[in-house]
């Protein structure tokens, strides 16, 4: 079986999951804490980051672009891109929007000042950085808000790998009870309707020790 190297509240590592799940395709996982930064883990990847996938011929693919990109090529049975190249590039400046801008801006602080900081033991997390990452949530929810008005999924009709990517990130915030989705209608809809696919439901089982979900973290009418 391949064996995919995570951390349960990486968005990468769950855009990556998303992908393997809607695929169908079986994988093990392994929480890997990188900042041990353990001697086998390195000889896979040298820089000590995850996801790491380990196929079932022992090939290694490493970084959450790559595992996509490969993923997609190599598993044609389900197709999570679209087929035009003008819908193609929509998708890819989405996920781009997502994990770079949103993660900058939003979910990346909030992470690595709630859990990295913890992990690491770099000290107490900064609430202020917290508010102000949070302050800017509400325009990306209004972006969601207004592609999926404009669209059936993010990128177009069919579901993509930007709505993976997105959810994703808006997940791992979503574990902290730190998405306001009642004043955002229309992403609320858009993000159930990707809770309740069966890929989704083993991302809802994720559980960080010393760090409880919200009790509305797992519930699909939220």
């Amino acid at each position: 079986m391949r064996t995919l190297y995570h951390l349960p509240l990486s968005p990468f590592c769950r855009k990556v999951r998303l992908m393997l799940y809607e695929k169908k395709l079986e994988v093990g996982l392994k929480v890997e804490r990188v900042w041990e930064q353990r001697d086998a883990f390195l000889a896979l990847n040298p820089a000590a980051s995850v996801p790491v996938l380990i196929e079932e011929d022992e090939s290694i693919v490493v970084g959450h672009y790559a595992i996509v990109e490969y993923l997609e090529a190599a598993y044609t049975d389900v197709f999570l891109s679209p087929r035009s190249l003008p819908e193609k590039n929509e998708m890819r400046r989405l996920v781009s929007w997502f994990d770079e801008k949103f993660y900058k801006e939003v979910s990346g602080v909030v992470l690595h000042e709630k859990i990295e900081k913890h992990q690491e033991k770099q000290g107490f997390p900064d609430a202020k950085l917290i508010r102000q990452a949070l302050a800017r949530l509400p325009e990306h929810m209004d972006y969601i808000a207004w592609l999926v008005e404009n669209r059936n999924w993010l990128a177009g009709e069919e579901l993509t790998i930007a709505d993976l990517a997105a959810a994703a990130h808006l997940s791992c915030l979503d574990y902290f009870g730190d998405v306001p989705w009642n004043r955002f209608p229309a992403t609320k809809e858009w993000y159930m309707r990707l809770k309740s696919r069966p890929a989704f439901r083993p991302i809802l089982e994720d559980r960080v020790p010393a760090f409880p979900s919200t009790d509305l973290y797992k519930e699909l009418d939220f």
